[in-house]
């Protein structure tokens, strides 16, 4: 009787291992496996200008949303919303067009753009935004950041895509993924989570200089890792690599950690728990200047650069500042701000705006 029970236990385990592995199997070929550094495609529509040294450039850099606008608490935020509807997407889609069509920068950096996700009806929101944008944007690149033809989570149930966007007025010669540390989890979570990353985008100056334009999204929901640290590091080293090699940057996105200085203390108590009260993005503050900077973010009166309006019902104004470009030394800051008012209807991020100014002379 013991040989009986012995012998079906085993069979029961080997079937169920052998399910895990064809399950396992399956998920592999239906998720996204980037390599640490891979090239991305650029598309131009037609020739683009070249940029000129000394030259003044807008950017904007903002978290979309996957153009869900502000009428939702979801699932993944603590509410029970799974989607948005057909209809907030669309106006969401247009209102962020007619924002970026009215402050007219050079270079839009975009995170969380849909293509191909069920909560967005399998749409190209790259295609769908540039049909409203004019024509000047000439060239673009994107990076995924979570890709699947099959997510198993009963809030999702269907396929997810996500991407990083560049847009330029101005020619892009190439661009490139850099692959972000990961949060520590289980194999199988693990192939259905994010894989965050850094996209960089090269725009080639006249007289040989070349002008580098990175956009990235870092963790959300690592609390109780070294995620943050981690990408933190990963991103810095990107930056240190191009200033040593004297080539001007700007490094813009939503990167999920507040600034240095007072803003834990601002939060209320039940924010608090999703942040640090020694941020880890401080290397970046310490070794670069930012947009929005250390001063504006620790002055008596810093919500004119807050950046992120949570979804909370229970929250009803912008509340902190998660979100920054930042730049070279070698690059002049001309303006800055983050656009308010007519964008908190939009997503639960703000538009941070900047310009720069080009190098005059010669690479060194």
């Amino acid at each position: 009787m013991m040989k009986i029970v012995l012998k079906s236990a085993l069979c029961l385990i080997l079937a169920g291992g052998l399910a895990y592995g064809i399950f396992f199997a399956w998920t592999w070929l239906i998720t996204f496996h980037p390599a640490r550094l891979q090239k991305e495609k650029v598309r131009c529509n037609g020739p683009a200008p070249t940029l000129q040294p000394g030259q003044q450039i807008k950017v904007l850099s903002w978290n979309v949303q996957y153009m869900a606008g502000k009428g939702y608490y979801f699932f993944y935020e603590g509410g029970k919303d799974k989607r948005p509807s057909a209809a907030s997407i669309q106006h969401t889609l247009e209102s962020v067009a007619e924002i970026i069509t009215a402050k007219d920068p050079d270079i839009v950096l975009l995170q969380e753009v849909d293509t191909g996700a069920a909560r967005t009806d399998y749409r190209n929101q790259v295609h769908d935004l540039l049909a409203l944008l004019p024509d000047k944007y000439r060239c673009r690149t994107s990076a995924w950041y979570w890709k699947a033809d099959f997510v198993p989570h009963p809030a999702i149930f269907g396929a997810v895509g996500m991407r990083l966007v560049i847009l330029s007025k101005y020619r892009i010669s190439h661009s490139m993924r850099h692959q972000l540390p990961l949060i520590p989890e289980g194999p199988l979570r693990r192939q259905y989570n994010l894989k965050r990353a850094v996209l960089e985008a090269r725009l080639p100056v006249a007289g040989g200089r070349s002008f580098a334009v990175l956009n990235t999204h870092l963790s959300a929901f690592a609390q109780g890792t070294d995620t943050m640290e981690r990408q933190v590091a990963e991103v810095k080293n990107i930056l240190d690599r191009l200033s040593a090699e004297d080539i001007p940057w700007i490094a813009g996105g939503d990167y999920n950690l507040l600034p240095p200085g007072k803003a834990y203390e601002r939060l209320p108590q039940k924010a608090k728990r999703a942040y640090r009260s020694q941020t880890e993005i401080k290397p970046l503050f310490d070794a670069y200047r930012a947009v929005p900077g250390k001063e504006a973010l620790n002055s008596e009166d810093p919500a004119p650069w807050y950046t992120h309006f949570p979804n909370d019902p229970a929250i009803d104004q912008p509340d902190k500042t998660i979100d920054y470009i930042f730049y070279a030394d070698s690059l002049e800051t001309v303006s800055r701000n983050v656009r308010q008012a007519d964008t908190w209807s939009i997503s639960d991020h703000l538009p941070v705006i900047a310009e720069f100014r080009l190098p005059k002379g010669p690479r060194k």
